[in-house]
Protein backbone atom coordinates (compact mmCIF):
# COMPACT_ATOMS: atom_id res chain seq x y z
CA UNK A 1 0.00 0.00 0.00
CA UNK A 2 2.82 2.32 0.88
CA UNK A 3 4.56 1.63 -1.91
CA UNK A 4 1.57 2.47 -4.44
CA UNK A 5 1.36 5.74 -2.44
CA UNK A 6 4.99 6.39 -3.04
CA UNK A 7 4.54 5.69 -6.70
CA UNK A 8 2.16 8.27 -7.20
CA UNK A 9 3.45 10.73 -5.40
CA UNK A 10 6.53 10.42 -7.78
CA UNK A 11 4.35 10.53 -10.76
CA UNK A 12 2.57 13.49 -9.22
CA UNK A 13 5.80 15.21 -8.41
CA UNK A 14 7.44 14.29 -11.86
CA UNK A 15 4.48 15.85 -13.48
CA UNK A 16 4.21 19.14 -11.73
CA UNK A 17 8.19 19.19 -12.42
CA UNK A 18 6.75 18.88 -16.24
CA UNK A 19 4.75 21.41 -15.99
CA UNK A 20 6.93 24.32 -14.18
CA UNK A 21 9.33 23.51 -16.84
CA UNK A 22 7.05 23.69 -19.88
CA UNK A 23 5.18 27.18 -18.17
CA UNK A 24 9.07 28.34 -18.43
CA UNK A 25 9.93 27.11 -21.70
CA UNK A 26 6.30 29.23 -22.39
CA UNK A 27 7.78 32.33 -21.36
CA UNK A 28 11.28 31.82 -23.05
CA UNK A 29 12.54 33.97 -25.86
CA UNK A 30 14.93 33.17 -28.15
CA UNK A 31 18.47 34.84 -28.61
CA UNK A 32 17.04 36.02 -32.04
CA UNK A 33 13.80 37.21 -30.79
CA UNK A 34 15.86 39.67 -28.33
CA UNK A 35 18.68 40.58 -30.59
CA UNK A 36 20.44 41.24 -33.71
CA UNK A 37 23.99 40.27 -35.28
CA UNK A 38 25.72 43.40 -35.73
CA UNK A 39 26.98 44.11 -39.59
CA UNK A 40 23.70 42.31 -40.91
CA UNK A 41 20.76 44.67 -42.12
CA UNK A 42 19.34 45.61 -45.09
CA UNK A 43 20.57 48.67 -47.19
CA UNK A 44 17.86 51.43 -49.11
CA UNK A 45 17.77 51.61 -52.37
CA UNK A 46 16.52 54.82 -54.50
CA UNK A 47 15.97 55.27 -57.94
CA UNK A 48 13.78 57.83 -60.67
CA UNK A 49 11.94 56.98 -63.78
CA UNK A 50 9.06 57.12 -65.82
CA UNK A 51 5.59 55.12 -66.32
CA UNK A 52 4.26 54.29 -69.67
CA UNK A 53 1.28 53.03 -70.86
CA UNK A 54 -1.41 55.20 -68.28
CA UNK A 55 -4.96 55.49 -69.99
CA UNK A 56 -4.87 59.32 -70.10
CA UNK A 57 -4.30 59.70 -66.77
CA UNK A 58 -0.45 60.84 -66.52
CA UNK A 59 1.49 63.95 -65.32
CA UNK A 60 0.51 67.71 -67.11
CA UNK A 61 3.25 68.41 -69.16
CA UNK A 62 2.85 72.26 -68.40
CA UNK A 63 3.39 71.56 -64.60
CA UNK A 64 5.31 68.91 -64.42
CA UNK A 65 8.17 69.66 -67.18
CA UNK A 66 10.79 67.12 -66.00
CA UNK A 67 8.59 64.77 -66.97
CA UNK A 68 9.20 65.76 -70.78
CA UNK A 69 12.78 66.48 -70.28
CA UNK A 70 13.35 62.63 -68.96
CA UNK A 71 11.61 61.14 -71.24
CA UNK A 72 13.15 63.06 -74.28
CA UNK A 73 16.61 62.20 -72.56
CA UNK A 74 15.26 58.17 -72.22
CA UNK A 75 14.29 58.86 -76.42
CA UNK A 76 17.65 59.88 -77.36
CA UNK A 77 19.47 56.72 -75.33
CA UNK A 78 17.47 54.72 -77.43
CA UNK A 79 18.33 56.87 -80.86
CA UNK A 80 15.48 58.77 -80.94
CA UNK A 81 16.17 62.45 -81.40
CA UNK A 82 13.07 64.96 -81.81
CA UNK A 83 13.57 68.35 -83.67
CA UNK A 84 14.56 71.31 -81.47
CA UNK A 85 11.61 73.28 -80.23
CA UNK A 86 8.98 70.18 -80.22
CA UNK A 87 6.26 70.44 -77.73
CA UNK A 88 5.20 66.89 -75.88
CA UNK A 89 1.77 66.61 -74.72
CA UNK A 90 2.00 63.76 -72.90
CA UNK A 91 -0.93 62.15 -70.82
CA UNK A 92 0.12 58.66 -70.80
CA UNK A 93 3.64 59.17 -68.87
CA UNK A 94 4.33 59.87 -65.19
CA UNK A 95 7.79 60.51 -63.56
CA UNK A 96 7.92 58.25 -60.74
CA UNK A 97 10.36 57.76 -57.29
CA UNK A 98 11.42 54.16 -57.44
CA UNK A 99 12.47 52.14 -53.92
CA UNK A 100 13.55 49.52 -53.04
CA UNK A 101 15.43 47.44 -49.78
CA UNK A 102 18.55 45.32 -50.50
CA UNK A 103 18.54 42.65 -47.88
CA UNK A 104 22.08 41.43 -46.27
CA UNK A 105 23.54 38.87 -47.66
CA UNK A 106 21.70 39.72 -51.85
CA UNK A 107 23.40 37.80 -54.47
CA UNK A 108 23.44 39.54 -58.33
CA UNK A 109 21.00 37.70 -60.12
CA UNK A 110 18.40 37.67 -57.03
CA UNK A 111 14.52 39.74 -57.26
CA UNK A 112 13.58 42.40 -55.31
CA UNK A 113 10.39 43.93 -54.85
CA UNK A 114 9.83 47.67 -55.43
CA UNK A 115 7.35 50.53 -54.50
CA UNK A 116 6.94 53.22 -56.99
CA UNK A 117 5.15 56.44 -56.32
CA UNK A 118 4.18 59.24 -58.53
CA UNK A 119 6.08 62.67 -57.59
CA UNK A 120 4.35 64.57 -60.48
CA UNK A 121 0.20 65.39 -60.63
CA UNK A 122 -0.59 61.77 -62.06
CA UNK A 123 -3.94 60.94 -61.69
CA UNK A 124 -3.16 57.24 -61.47
CA UNK A 125 -0.70 54.80 -62.15
CA UNK A 126 -3.13 52.03 -63.08
CA UNK A 127 -2.18 49.57 -65.55
CA UNK A 128 1.19 51.10 -66.18
CA UNK A 129 4.39 50.13 -67.01
CA UNK A 130 7.76 50.87 -65.48
CA UNK A 131 10.36 51.50 -67.96
CA UNK A 132 14.24 50.58 -66.72
CA UNK A 133 15.41 52.26 -63.80
CA UNK A 134 18.36 52.24 -62.28
CA UNK A 135 18.68 51.72 -58.07
CA UNK A 136 21.26 53.31 -55.99
CA UNK A 137 22.44 53.67 -52.73
CA UNK A 138 23.69 56.32 -50.51
CA UNK A 139 27.27 55.85 -52.24
CA UNK A 140 25.57 56.66 -55.32
CA UNK A 141 26.60 52.75 -56.64
CA UNK A 142 23.82 51.08 -58.99
CA UNK A 143 22.74 48.14 -56.94
CA UNK A 144 19.90 47.01 -59.34
CA UNK A 145 17.76 47.45 -62.13
CA UNK A 146 14.07 47.60 -61.88
CA UNK A 147 11.28 47.23 -64.30
CA UNK A 148 7.57 45.71 -64.66
CA UNK A 149 4.10 46.16 -64.83
CA UNK A 150 2.54 48.51 -61.68
CA UNK A 151 -0.07 46.89 -59.22
CA UNK A 152 -2.14 49.18 -57.91
CA UNK A 153 -4.58 48.40 -54.87
CA UNK A 154 -6.76 50.79 -55.15
CA UNK A 155 -9.60 51.49 -57.76
CA UNK A 156 -11.50 54.91 -58.50
CA UNK A 157 -13.96 56.22 -61.45
CA UNK A 158 -15.41 59.35 -62.32
CA UNK A 159 -17.94 60.57 -64.44
CA UNK A 160 -20.58 64.13 -64.70
CA UNK A 161 -18.47 66.03 -62.36
CA UNK A 162 -18.85 62.70 -59.41
CA UNK A 163 -16.07 61.17 -58.49
CA UNK A 164 -15.41 58.24 -56.18
CA UNK A 165 -11.80 56.48 -55.17
CA UNK A 166 -11.25 53.76 -53.01
CA UNK A 167 -7.49 53.41 -51.53
CA UNK A 168 -4.41 55.51 -53.13
CA UNK A 169 -3.87 55.30 -56.59
CA UNK A 170 -0.85 57.22 -57.28
CA UNK A 171 1.59 54.74 -55.91
CA UNK A 172 2.16 50.98 -56.38
CA UNK A 173 4.22 47.70 -56.06
CA UNK A 174 6.01 45.57 -58.79
CA UNK A 175 6.92 42.03 -56.93
CA UNK A 176 10.00 40.99 -58.04
CA UNK A 177 10.31 43.87 -60.10
CA UNK A 178 14.42 44.54 -59.29
CA UNK A 179 17.30 42.40 -59.95
CA UNK A 180 20.00 42.74 -58.06
CA UNK A 181 22.91 43.86 -59.89
CA UNK A 182 25.97 44.46 -57.09
CA UNK A 183 26.30 42.76 -53.76
CA UNK A 184 27.16 44.28 -50.77
CA UNK A 185 29.79 42.69 -48.54
CA UNK A 186 29.29 41.28 -45.21
CA UNK A 187 31.26 40.99 -42.23
CA UNK A 188 29.40 38.77 -39.65
CA UNK A 189 32.67 38.33 -36.97
CA UNK A 190 35.68 40.38 -37.05
CA UNK A 191 38.74 39.20 -35.42
CA UNK A 192 36.79 35.81 -34.54
CA UNK A 193 34.04 37.74 -32.24
CA UNK A 194 30.46 37.79 -33.29
CA UNK A 195 28.80 41.01 -32.01
CA UNK A 196 25.06 40.59 -30.45
CA UNK A 197 22.82 43.54 -30.50
CA UNK A 198 19.79 44.01 -28.09
CA UNK A 199 16.84 46.13 -29.83
CA UNK A 200 16.09 47.43 -26.67
CA UNK A 201 18.86 48.53 -24.13
CA UNK A 202 19.09 46.45 -20.54
CA UNK A 203 21.66 45.27 -18.25
CA UNK A 204 19.50 43.08 -16.73
CA UNK A 205 18.83 41.12 -20.61
CA UNK A 206 22.47 41.38 -21.23
CA UNK A 207 23.52 39.24 -18.24
CA UNK A 208 21.06 36.73 -19.03
CA UNK A 209 21.73 36.54 -22.38
CA UNK A 210 25.50 36.05 -21.03
CA UNK A 211 24.94 33.15 -18.78
CA UNK A 212 22.41 31.62 -21.38
CA UNK A 213 24.75 31.04 -24.10
CA UNK A 214 27.65 29.95 -21.82
CA UNK A 215 25.52 27.75 -20.41
CA UNK A 216 24.39 26.35 -23.41
CA UNK A 217 27.66 26.00 -25.25
CA UNK A 218 29.16 24.75 -21.91
CA UNK A 219 32.22 27.12 -22.35
CA UNK A 220 32.69 31.18 -21.49
CA UNK A 221 32.24 32.21 -24.65
CA UNK A 222 29.71 35.14 -24.37
CA UNK A 223 30.70 38.23 -22.50
CA UNK A 224 28.41 41.50 -21.60
CA UNK A 225 30.04 44.65 -23.35
CA UNK A 226 27.32 46.90 -22.10
CA UNK A 227 23.53 47.16 -21.51
CA UNK A 228 23.07 46.26 -25.66
CA UNK A 229 25.80 44.55 -26.97
CA UNK A 230 27.19 40.75 -26.01
CA UNK A 231 30.40 39.86 -27.52
CA UNK A 232 30.30 36.18 -28.49
CA UNK A 233 33.59 34.02 -29.56
CA UNK A 234 32.62 32.07 -32.42
CA UNK A 235 35.06 29.12 -34.05
CA UNK A 236 37.80 29.87 -36.55
CA UNK A 237 36.82 27.83 -39.47
CA UNK A 238 34.67 29.36 -41.58
CA UNK A 239 32.10 26.30 -42.59
CA UNK A 240 31.35 25.88 -38.28
CA UNK A 241 30.34 29.42 -38.41
CA UNK A 242 26.83 28.94 -40.27
CA UNK A 243 25.49 25.75 -37.68
CA UNK A 244 26.67 27.85 -34.73
CA UNK A 245 25.07 31.13 -35.15
CA UNK A 246 22.15 29.09 -36.04
CA UNK A 247 22.15 27.11 -32.91
CA UNK A 248 23.09 30.12 -31.28
CA UNK A 249 19.89 32.18 -32.35
CA UNK A 250 17.76 29.27 -30.90
CA UNK A 251 19.35 29.55 -27.51
CA UNK A 252 16.39 29.97 -24.70
CA UNK A 253 16.32 32.69 -22.26
CA UNK A 254 14.28 34.97 -20.11
CA UNK A 255 14.37 38.77 -19.93
CA UNK A 256 14.48 41.09 -17.70
CA UNK A 257 11.31 43.16 -17.08
CA UNK A 258 11.65 45.99 -18.76
CA UNK A 259 11.13 49.73 -16.80
CA UNK A 260 7.57 51.11 -15.96
CA UNK A 261 6.10 52.94 -19.08
CA UNK A 262 3.17 54.52 -20.24
CA UNK A 263 2.47 55.25 -24.04
CA UNK A 264 0.24 57.64 -24.90
CA UNK A 265 -0.88 57.97 -28.74
CA UNK A 266 -1.84 62.10 -28.59
CA UNK A 267 -3.39 62.05 -31.75
CA UNK A 268 -5.77 59.15 -31.14
CA UNK A 269 -6.26 59.17 -28.14
CA UNK A 270 -4.71 55.51 -27.07
CA UNK A 271 -2.98 54.55 -24.07
CA UNK A 272 -0.72 51.63 -23.52
CA UNK A 273 0.87 50.67 -20.08
CA UNK A 274 3.23 47.88 -18.86
CA UNK A 275 2.53 45.37 -15.97
CA UNK A 276 5.12 47.13 -14.06
CA UNK A 277 3.15 50.72 -13.58
CA UNK A 278 2.30 51.54 -10.34
CA UNK A 279 -0.02 54.07 -8.92
CA UNK A 280 0.02 55.35 -5.34
CA UNK A 281 -3.13 56.66 -3.16
CA UNK A 282 -4.22 60.30 -4.70
CA UNK A 283 -7.33 62.21 -5.26
CA UNK A 284 -8.09 63.07 -9.10
CA UNK A 285 -10.64 66.46 -10.18
CA UNK A 286 -11.17 66.51 -13.62
CA UNK A 287 -13.74 69.63 -14.84
CA UNK A 288 -14.67 70.92 -18.25
CA UNK A 289 -14.99 74.12 -19.68
CA UNK A 290 -17.39 74.22 -22.73
CA UNK A 291 -17.95 77.67 -24.81
CA UNK A 292 -20.88 77.82 -26.58
CA UNK A 293 -21.28 80.19 -29.57
CA UNK A 294 -24.66 80.56 -31.75
CA UNK A 295 -25.24 82.97 -34.47
CA UNK A 296 -28.87 83.89 -35.75
CA UNK A 297 -29.42 85.66 -39.06
CA UNK A 298 -31.15 88.13 -39.58
CA UNK A 299 -31.89 90.87 -42.20
CA UNK A 300 -31.70 94.77 -41.70
CA UNK A 301 -34.85 96.22 -43.69
CA UNK A 302 -34.67 99.91 -43.61
CA UNK A 303 -37.82 102.00 -43.68
CA UNK A 304 -39.78 103.42 -47.33
CA UNK A 305 -38.48 106.13 -48.94
CA UNK A 306 -35.15 106.12 -46.82
CA UNK A 307 -32.94 105.28 -49.66
CA UNK A 308 -31.24 102.81 -47.61
CA UNK A 309 -30.12 99.23 -48.61
CA UNK A 310 -31.15 95.84 -47.50
CA UNK A 311 -28.25 94.07 -45.72
CA UNK A 312 -27.54 90.57 -43.99
CA UNK A 313 -27.15 90.87 -40.84
CA UNK A 314 -26.62 88.11 -37.73
CA UNK A 315 -26.59 88.48 -33.77
CA UNK A 316 -23.93 86.11 -32.08
CA UNK A 317 -24.38 84.95 -28.11
CA UNK A 318 -21.65 83.66 -26.37
CA UNK A 319 -22.05 81.11 -23.59
CA UNK A 320 -19.23 80.44 -21.51
CA UNK A 321 -19.85 77.14 -19.20
CA UNK A 322 -17.73 75.19 -16.51
CA UNK A 323 -18.29 72.24 -15.01
CA UNK A 324 -16.42 71.38 -12.21
CA UNK A 325 -15.33 67.78 -11.76
CA UNK A 326 -15.80 66.54 -7.86
CA UNK A 327 -12.41 65.23 -6.59
CA UNK A 328 -12.36 61.59 -6.15
CA UNK A 329 -10.11 59.54 -4.49
CA UNK A 330 -7.72 56.95 -6.61
CA UNK A 331 -6.42 54.42 -3.89
CA UNK A 332 -2.95 53.26 -4.78
CA UNK A 333 -2.25 49.74 -7.17
CA UNK A 334 0.33 47.53 -7.37
CA UNK A 335 -0.38 45.62 -10.98
CA UNK A 336 -1.08 46.27 -14.01
CA UNK A 337 -5.34 45.14 -13.73
CA UNK A 338 -6.09 47.41 -10.41
CA UNK A 339 -3.90 50.64 -12.21
CA UNK A 340 -6.78 50.64 -15.23
CA UNK A 341 -9.59 49.82 -12.89
CA UNK A 342 -8.44 52.54 -10.60
CA UNK A 343 -8.12 54.79 -13.83
CA UNK A 344 -11.84 53.32 -15.32
CA UNK A 345 -13.37 54.24 -11.88
CA UNK A 346 -12.84 58.26 -12.76
CA UNK A 347 -14.92 57.62 -16.05
CA UNK A 348 -12.74 60.00 -17.79
CA UNK A 349 -12.60 60.19 -21.82
CA UNK A 350 -9.11 58.92 -23.79
CA UNK A 351 -8.01 62.31 -24.02
CA UNK A 352 -8.83 63.76 -20.15
CA UNK A 353 -7.11 60.43 -19.28
CA UNK A 354 -3.73 61.61 -21.15
CA UNK A 355 -4.23 65.14 -19.00
CA UNK A 356 -4.55 62.48 -15.99
CA UNK A 357 -1.38 61.07 -16.53
CA UNK A 358 0.51 63.84 -17.11
CA UNK A 359 -0.96 65.65 -13.60
CA UNK A 360 -0.31 62.06 -11.91
CA UNK A 361 3.61 62.06 -13.54
CA UNK A 362 4.51 65.82 -11.92
CA UNK A 363 2.77 64.61 -8.78
CA UNK A 364 4.65 61.57 -8.39
CA UNK A 365 1.65 59.68 -7.78
CA UNK A 366 2.57 57.98 -11.28
CA UNK A 367 5.73 55.18 -10.77
CA UNK A 368 6.49 55.35 -14.79
CA UNK A 369 8.03 56.72 -17.85
CA UNK A 370 5.31 58.97 -19.75
CA UNK A 371 6.14 58.50 -23.90
CA UNK A 372 4.11 60.83 -25.69
CA UNK A 373 4.26 59.87 -29.25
Amino acid sequence: MQSKLLLRLRALLILAMLLVWAVSEAHAERVKDLASLQGVRPNQLIGYGLVVGLDGTGDQTTQTPFTVQSLVTMLGQLGVNLPPGTSLQLKNVAAVAVTAELPAFARPGQRLDVVVASIGNAKSLRGGSLMLTSLKGVDGQVYALAQGNLVIGGAGASAGGAKAQINQLSAGRISGGATVERAVPTRVAINGLLHLELHDTDYGTSRRMQEAINAHFKDKIATSIDGRVIDVRVPDQEDERVSFIAELEDVPLSPAQGAARVVVNARSGAVVMNQNVMLEPCAVAQGSLSVTINTDPSVSQPNALSNGETRDTSKSTIEIKQEGGALQIVKGAASLNEVVKALNALGATPGDLISILEALRAAGALHANLEII
